[in-house]
């Protein structure tokens, strides 16, 4: 089900109209914006429209090197409670080295 997303995320999804982003074909690109740059009111909109375990997927499968290193840790272990998996922190946090290979 398509879900609008609201103007105030504007400023987060800088790369997309939000009026044209769809919530189920753009999801990941929505939930790593909204987890690496958004506000806690925000992190907790992605949680009201996608189940837990669609995040976690997400963030897992789809690695997006924009975060900073103490909010990747932070969503990782307290957010999407990930502590226990071998998560390349590499691939998420922009000022590390890109693992090539």
């Amino acid at each position: 089900m398509r879900q609008a997303i609201p103007q105030r995320l504007q400023s987060i999804l800088w790369s997309s109209d939000v009026s044209k982003l769809d919530s189920d074909k753009n999801k990941t690109y929505i939930i790593h914006q909204i987890l690496s740059h958004g506000r806690m009111e925000d992190i907790l909109w992605i949680f009201s429209i996608y189940p837990k375990k669609i995040i976690q997927e997400s963030f897992i499968n789809h690695p997006f090197k924009e975060y900073e290193a103490a909010r990747f840790y932070f969503i990782k272990k307290y957010l999407l409670n990930l502590d226990v998996n071998p998560i390349n922190e590499k691939n998420y946090v922009k000022n590390t080295p890109r693992n090539i290979g």
